[in-house]
């Protein structure tokens, strides 16, 4: 499920490549009515992964109502439409498999990142409502917690925030992680397929930060 009809396919595409099949569905995940719409189309899942989230710089006083209520929409109320559509699916089928993706925005203090801050700890709480909630349901959740990544959006925001110095901007945020470097997207997704399998059957309402040490080893 993808907002951007365009970013949907390429993922189809990519998946194909690798010798795998997928389909795609359009959808607003702040939207209810087009979520439950969607899952209807797909039937009971045996996993959900709630990914979908925005970013947003800025401090309380940096942080406008309209910017708040943005982030609220999509990185809270969005995993909220996906849960209630999804959930429900799955006590009926007799189990599955949640995976929220939080952020260690929600274990740590991280400068002008009010508002996102806030989402990702309403992910993590969440994530551990639906796990004690679900528990006789055979419905396990968990979260994971990544540090800096490197995607498309982090490239994006160097360049439109720090024009000419690309280069410079990189290499300072790579080095805000211990290890010395930003995460790999692969390095996210094994961690995601493990936690989804059948191996980690015996874990539940759990958050699992994968961040080169920025929690536990920044001083």
């Amino acid at each position: 499920m993808d907002v951007s009809e365009e970013a949907a396919r390429q993922t189809c595409a990519e998946i194909a490549a690798e010798g795998g099949s997928a389909h795609f569905h359009r959808c607003d995940i702040s939207r209810q009515a087009e979520v439950l719409a969607v899952f209807a189309q797909i039937g009971t899942p045996q996993i959900l992964v709630n990914n979908a989230g925005i970013a947003h710089v800025g401090n309380l006083e940096a942080t406008t109502e309209e910017a708040f209520d943005r982030i609220y929409q999509v990185n809270i109320k969005g995993a909220y439409n996906c849960l209630l559509a999804a959930v429900p699916l799955m006590k009926a089928a007799g189990g599955g498999v949640v995976l929220n993706v939080a952020s260690i925005a929600a274990l740590v203090g991280l400068p002008d990142r009010f508002a996102y801050s806030m989402s990702k700890g309403a992910m993590a709480a969440m994530t551990l409502s639906v796990a004690k909630d679900y528990l006789s349901s055979n419905i396990r959740c968990n979260s994971i917690s990544p540090a800096r990544v490197h995607t498309p959006f982090v490239d994006g925001f160097i360049a439109k925030n720090y024009p000419g110095q690309e280069q410079e901007m990189f290499d300072k945020l790579s080095k805000t992680q211990p290890i010395g470097r930003m995460g790999r997207p692969e390095e996210i997704a094994a961690l995601a397929l493990y936690l989804c399998s059948d191996e980690a059957g015996f874990i539940t309402g759990c958050d699992y930060p994968i961040d080169g040490g920025f929690t536990t080893l920044n001083t």
